[in-house]
């Protein structure tokens, strides 16, 4: 059974990431060890490679690969990095951030759920992922400055909070705007007071609840 995991995760990495454009090394790489199946529902485990997003509980959803591929490159996390992630979920994305980066902060607000996720990373022993149980909407200012920001969410608007909690040339990847469609965005930080944006594709995420982070 493992063994056909690791086929049918080596053939995501090559269809649905490498065959898209995914060209970061450190990102296939991470994408390519880490068991997605470990991360959605036993029920659900066969499809854990399928091109869709999957249901997880809480009435959340864990994206699919290629979205949390593209966030993760677009943030451009690297080796002895600081990042966040707020919307937890099932922990998977913290889980490939935590191959590429030093240390990974993930906010989820609902406690089930990040009581589940720090399991998973425990039992998978990636111990340079943090899962906190709370508020995400603001940030985690007691950890910043960071030199990347991920969230899992969208919001009509960039949260302030969150990007001043990047350091001068960290990246923010947020879905912004309402209703079915999206924007994902990049905006990195230029400056104390300056940040530019780059709109990178549309997208659909369920949205950042207000006073806290979703999953």
């Amino acid at each position: 059974m493992e063994r056909e995991a690791e086929i049918r995760r080596a053939a995501m990495v090559e269809r649905q990431l490498a065959g898209r454009g995914i060209c970061d090394p450190q990102v296939l790489r991470a994408m390519r060890e880490v068991p997605r199946e470990a991360f959605v529902p036993e029920a659900l485990a066969a499809s854990a490679y399928d091109d869709s997003p999957l249901p997880i509980d809480e009435g959340q959803t864990i994206s699919q690969p290629y979205i949390v591929a593209l966030m993760i490159e677009a943030a451009s996390p690297e080796a002895g990095d600081r990042v966040l992630e707020v919307g937890a979920g099932s922990g998977y994305a913290a889980a490939v951030l935590s191959r590429i980066a030093g240390t990974v902060f993930a906010i989820e607000r609902h406690a089930t759920l990040a009581e589940a996720a720090r399991r998973r990373l425990e039992d998978l022993g990636y111990d340079n992922a943090h899962v906190i149980s709370g508020d995400g909407s603001g940030g985690l200012p007691g950890e910043a400055p960071f030199d990347a920001i991920l969230v899992a969410a969208r919001s009509t608007d960039v949260p302030m909070a969150l990007k001043r909690q990047l350091r001068v040339g960290g990246r923010l990847v947020i879905p912004v705007g309402g209703g079915d469609m999206q924007s994902l965005q990049r905006i990195e930080r230029t400056g104390e007071e300056a940040w530019e944006t780059q709109d990178l594709l549309p997208v659909r995420f369920v949205p950042l609840v207000d006073g806290s982070g979703d999953g």
